[in-house]
């Protein structure tokens, strides 16, 4: 069975890709699996982090699924393909929560990808960072050439997807792609997501909204989210919904 699991502990969900058998390469239904986990999640104001890892000691992901997008014409595969992994993706780096990225094993192709959109990543020591889809003749599709390109040095990004290098996880700590390299990794993960137990979680969100704004990470979302943000807080807000509601001219005091 493959799938994408969720455990809740105390203020911290877990979500385990699974897939071992295929070193947790990503399929259509662990894609909607992970999507449908992230809105649940969201919505949920007891959890502070969010964990994403894998199962088996080899791999965190290898990417995605072959079996399932070679055999599909280039229209349905661009527009289906990889379009429906974006928009996961992109669900998992806007998540309003902190998410941390647990690396169990390599992080190939998409699954460097997913891990590029968690907020801080920690890898065994014997885990590598690749981008290997020129061997099958194609090229990055979920935001290898444009997330990833935020995280990590040009030249070594096109180390992995020009010349097929592998990065160990020392190198990707020293580029700060990596916040640590522990051998459990899960226990890592959980460490750093305990330490937000005293960290203000609207502050929190307000602060990622503000460095994706900075970064260029759905931009127009953080700001307008923001600027709502504090309209909402105004009682101007409150007068102005009141208002409506009886059926009267607004009377604001720009509060």
């Amino acid at each position: 069975m493959t799938g994408v699991s969720c455990t809740i502990t105390d203020a911290t969900a877990v979500l385990t890709l699974e897939n071992g058998a295929k070193l947790n390469a990503l399929t259509t239904g662990m894609l909607r699996e992970l999507a449908a986990h992230l809105d649940a999640l969201e919505r949920q104001p007891d959890i502070r982090a969010v964990i994403l890892t894998g199962e088996g000691p080899k791999a965190f992901c290898c990417g995605a699924d072959i079996a399932e997008w070679g055999a599909l014409g280039p229209a349905e595969f661009a527009r289906h393909w990889v379009r429906d992994g974006h928009r996961v993706f992109d669900r998992l780096a806007r998540l309003s929560k902190p998410v941390i990225g647990a690396l169990n094993g390599h992080a190939f192709g998409g699954g460097l990808e997913l891990a590029a959109c968690c907020d801080i990543r920690v890898m065994t020591p014997r885990a590598t960072l690749a981008l290997p889809e020129a061997k099958v003749g194609i090229v990055p599709g979920w935001s290898g050439t444009q997330r990833l390109t935020r995280l990590l040095p040009e030249p070594v990004v096109k180390e992995m997807a020009l010349f097929g290098r592998r990065i160990p996880a020392p190198r990707a700590e020293a580029l700060g792609f990596a916040a640590a390299i522990a051998e459990d990794v899960l226990a890592a993960a959980h460490e750093i997501a305990a330490a937000l137990s005293d960290v203000s979680p609207r502050a929190n969100e307000l602060a990622k909204a503000m460095i994706h704004g900075a970064v260029g990470e759905d931009r127009a979302a953080a700001i307008e989210a923001l600027g709502s943000a504090a309209a909402g807080a105004s009682a101007d807000r409150d007068e102005g919904v009141a208002a409506f509601l009886e059926k009267r001219s607004p009377q604001f005091d720009g509060l």
